[in-house]
């Protein structure tokens, strides 16, 4: 989408003499305005250096907005807690790729189409049979998400429109099958086929959950509660993953393949496994003494000299409470009421330590209040989700908003294949010497860097 031209400048100057330059600078629709630099480099010979992209908008994007200070998440204009309370994931993903709710119609229509793509071509089971059962769900997601690249060659043309909507049906589809099927094969059951009269949550929860040997059984409060774990996570702005996904369909790669690569980017611990290291957390604290060692763990956290970090608490983006947070905290209580885990030595550990994040000051006074990563965590624990499992479930979730944001892209004018630029501070211009001399210089220079 090309910007609006505006008459308000930035001037920059410089203190070495050079002319004064004029940048446009833009104004979103809401959010801060954002300075053009476009022609910085053509006419000043200058880069800006941004170390993590911090300062720096890649894109512009009508998808999500993030208000960090206020706490606000918006998907096309909506509030968070209003699609998370009156929409299901399916409406969601509808409106990330589309940009408008859906009619009750267009609902019928695009659940009918996202129910009929569930199963995925029987030569993936094979291909899943090539990994090793202990294989973390991770590696073996962004094998077998790359790898329908080969198996559906009729959607993989970018600058195909119609092409890019069959591919985008076939990933939000199949992914729930994909990591059902990931799951089952590492605690060696049988693959569960997907049903088309159930829901897409429920769906994903009987392909996990069910076996040969007797029916399962829907529970409307965790098919609930795994619905808004999708919605919750569906996007979440120019996030490390997402502009991976943009980064690679840059370049005109296919669909499958630039969403495998945002699957390895979310394998991170600093990016997707946020919620299973909050887990991990509370084990260990579990193993050190449960509910009587949460003061010293607390009295740890506070040392400044202390290693130990409190996770799933705080977010770099929200420096108020996140929003998902509050309503995952009422989800993440409803389950475990319908489970009856209220008094689940885990669950209780975890329940403590809320509660001391909500009331002590220290913690209070940093804004370091449970993230959504942290009752979602808990939530997948106390349904029966594994530990290395919840971050598939993530990108499960998040495939729709890295769909949306590569479409938007693609459908962009102004797009181009991303090329960073670089502030380098290596060697200059320097001659190949005969190698008979090179130990001497490389011992010189090893002793001058001690």
């Amino acid at each position: 989408m090309a910007l609006d031209p505006s008459n308000k400048k930035a001037t920059l100057t410089f203190s070495d003499g050079s002319p004064a330059l004029d940048l446009p600078i833009h104004a979103g629709t809401i959010g801060p305005d954002v300075i053009d630099i476009r022609q910085l480099y053509g006419k000043t010979a200058r880069f800006t250096y941004d170390p993590g992209f911090l300062s720096t908008a890649a894109c512009d994007s009508s998808i999500t907005y993030i208000d960090g200070d206020k706490g606000e998440l918006l998907y096309r204009g909506y509030p968070i807690e209003q699609l998370a309370t009156q929409c299901d994931y399916l409406e969601t993903c509808y409106l990330l790729l589309y940009g408008e709710l859906p009619s009750s119609e267009q609902k019928r229509q695009f659940d009918r189409t996202v129910t009929y793509h569930t199963m995925v071509n029987e030569q993936m089971q094979f291909f899943l049979r090539g990994f090793r059962r202990d294989a973390h769900p991770m590696a073996v997601m962004t094998g077998l998400v790359g790898a329908m690249s080969a198996f559906y060659p009729d959607s993989m043309n970018l600058n195909d429109p119609q092409q890019r909507e069959i591919s985008a049906h076939r990933l939000i589809a199949k992914m729930p099958t994909l990591v059902a099927m990931a799951y089952k094969y590492t605690v060696g059951q049988p693959y569960v086929y997907p049903r088309n009269d159930l829901s897409y949550a429920a769906n994903f929860m009987r392909m996990m959950f069910a076996t040969p040997c007797e029916e399962y059984k829907v529970n409307d409060v965790l098919v609930r509660a795994m619905d808004r774990i999708f919605i919750l996570h569906a996007d979440h702005e120019q996030n490390a993953s997402t502009s991976t996904v943009r980064l690679c369909a840059s370049s005109g790669t296919n669909p499958f393949a630039a969403i495998a690569a945002g699957v390895a980017c979310l394998w991170g611990p600093a990016h997707g496994g946020a919620n299973e290291a909050a887990l991990g957390m509370l084990h260990q604290i579990q193993r050190e003494g449960g509910v009587a060692k949460i003061g010293e763990f607390i009295a740890s956290v506070k040392d400044k000299n202390s290693e130990v970090r409190l996770m799933g608490f705080g977010h770099r983006v929200y420096k108020n409470y996140d929003p998902r947070a509050k309503l995952m905290r009422e989800t993440c209580h409803e389950v475990l009421q319908e489970l009856g885990l209220q008094d689940d030595p885990l669950f209780k550990l975890a329940m403590a330590l809320e509660k001391i994040a909500l009331e002590d000051e220290y913690f209070v006074s940093r804004k370091l209040y449970p993230n959504v990563d942290y009752y979602s965590g808990i939530v997948q624990k106390a349904i029966g989700v594994p530990v290395q499992l919840f971050t598939a479930i993530f990108a499960l979730a998040r495939t729709v908003g890295w769909i949306a944001q590569l479409n938007e892209m693609i459908a962009d004018p102004e797009y181009k294949i991303g090329r960073p630029r670089q502030l380098y501070v290596g060697e200059k211009r320097r001659d190949v010497t005969p190698i008979a001399s090179r130990g001497v210089k490389h011992e010189k220079r090893a002793a001058e860097r001690v």
